[in-house]
């Protein structure tokens, strides 16, 4: 079972169903249009289609199972007392005094560009059950970082 938000439910539900009603579609047309030049052998057309309909195949099971596995979480359950799914953080790595902020989301809705990090992050693992106001030591693949909660809000 995986937690998400209704966001991340809605989207990966959108792109499930652009998978099925648009780019399958679209290959199996090109599928057949290759087929109808004739020989398949070195018919380079048609290879290319097969391959990127396996390619949306796996794409649409992938995305089905994630969603059947999923929970969306109701944001009203939560509370912003401690760090967890769907908390906003904002820390400060006490190295460079930098400062960085986070939404805490599940792996299918992770965009780091977006400020949206893995719960399953070791960083986000290290802050899981973590208060405003403590330091946690994290070790990345950079080495081990000392960051300080700042504050704590719903995502």
């Amino acid at each position: 079972m995986e937690y998400m938000s209704e966001e991340g439910y809605n989207k990966i539900l959108a792109e499930l169903k652009q998978l099925e009603s648009v780019d399958l579609p679209r290959v199996r047309d090109a599928i057949a249009e290759a087929r109808a030049q004739g020989d398949l052998s070195e018919n380079f057309e048609y290879h290319a289609a097969k391959r990127e309909q396996g390619r949306i195949l796996s794409r649409i099971r992938f995305k089905q199972r994630v969603l059947e596995h999923a929970r969306v979480i109701d944001r009203n359950l939560l509370g912003s007392d401690s760090v967890g799914l769907l908390s906003k953080v904002e820390l400060t790595n006490l190295a460079n005094q930098s400062k960085m902020s986070y939404t805490l989301v599940s792996p299918h809705e992770a965009d780091i560009r977006a400020g949206k990090m893995s719960i399953k992050s070791p960083i986000a693992q290290a802050l899981t059950g973590k208060k405003a106001g403590d330091t946690v030591s994290v070790h990345v693949p950079a080495g081990t970082l000392q960051l300080r909660i700042d504050s704590i809000t719903l995502g």
